[in-house]
């Protein structure tokens, strides 16, 4: 027989509460952190090749510099889905990943509060790395602040210009990497001179491969969404040159990755990231609709496989 028990006003308490969490959870797309994530362990290790164990002062600064990243692309993504609600381009019922203040999942002031969380939280955070990094940390910070402002927040944001690639692979990139390196040196007391300069240009090639990954995520959004963002007046690289100079541009992309890997750590692990990369191509050639989320998962996966690829490199 059917029970007719309610369940006790705790328990319910209790699962709305996880509720709340797997929702915001959501929000902050995780199988998107990865191209923050990568580059930053990628310098991690390029900077260990040479500095070795780098102490309470090394592994401190790599947390921070971890957790700044991530604040910095959660604040990224919450400005995009805010703004991009406001303006119509993130409808219910949309085919990639749905987007709670369009499911009428949160309100507005919610999502500004966790903007402002995210926010703090990158700050605060990229406050000690300042100190440590000095003024070379303090431009990175404030241009990526600045860059997550732009995408998607302003009449001319970068996103709907069609030129947010560019920025892409610079901050989920060689930026990324060249910083992380830059901190480590920094917070071991050790100056990078004319002889270590050779540890930023392989960090500057290796971080270059997760940029060119991100860029593969931005190409892949771009082209599963290209009717809406053509409605919604985005003009992103399919919207401007149609569907197929997208593909091809995206085989360009894929093709220059082992070359960066070569240029970062010669002949060895990491130029086999064409394989993974290779697939992930042949599975957007044959997406359609719904299926170049996916496709995202799995370009996210490739920087994880590329991570795997540079460790076995060092």
């Amino acid at each position: 027989m059917r029970s007719n028990k309610k369940q006790p006003i705790s328990g319910r308490a209790q699962n709305k509460a996880d509720n709340k969490v797997l929702l915001w959870l959501k929000i902050v797309r995780p199988q998107t952190l990865f191209a923050s994530l990568c580059p930053v362990l990628v310098g991690l290790m390029v900077a260990g090749k040479s500095i070795g164990y780098a102490g309470l002062n090394g592994h401190t600064t790599a947390a921070l510099t971890v957790v700044c990243a991530l604040a910095l692309q959660i604040l990224s993504n919450l400005i995009n889905d805010y703004y991009d609600f406001r303006r119509g381009t993130d409808k219910k019922g949309r085919v990639g990943f749905s987007r709670a203040l369009a499911e009428g999942q949160v309100s507005e002031q919610q999502m500004r509060t966790a903007c402002l969380v995210a926010l703090g939280t990158a700050v605060l955070t990229g406050a000690v790395l300042c100190y440590v990094g000095g003024w070379v940390i303090l431009a990175i910070g404030l241009t990526a602040i600045l860059f997550a402002w732009l995408y998607t927040a302003t009449d001319y944001s970068l996103s709907y210009l069609g030129i947010a690639d560019i920025f892409v692979f610079l901050y989920y990139g060689v930026i990324a990497t060249t910083g992380t390196v830059w901190l480590q040196y920094k917070a071991v007391g050790m100056e990078l001179q004319w002889a270590n300069i050779g540890q930023l240009s392989t960090a500057f090639y290796a971080g270059a491969v997760c940029g060119l990954i991100s860029m593969c995520v931005l190409a892949i959004n771009n082209i599963r969404d290209m009717e809406g963002d053509r409605e919604a007046g985005k003009k992103t690289f399919p919207v401007r040159f149609g569907k197929t100079a997208a593909l091809v541009a995206l085989a360009v992309v894929i093709l220059l990755m082992p070359v960066f890997a070569w240029l970062a750590f010669g002949l060895s692990w990491a130029v086999a990231v064409l394989v993974p990369a290779g697939y992930l191509y042949w599975q957007v050639l044959h997406a359609q609709g719904a299926a170049y989320n996916k496709c995202l998962l799995g370009a996210g996966l490739v920087n994880v496989c590329y991570v795997v690829l540079v460790w076995l490199s060092l």
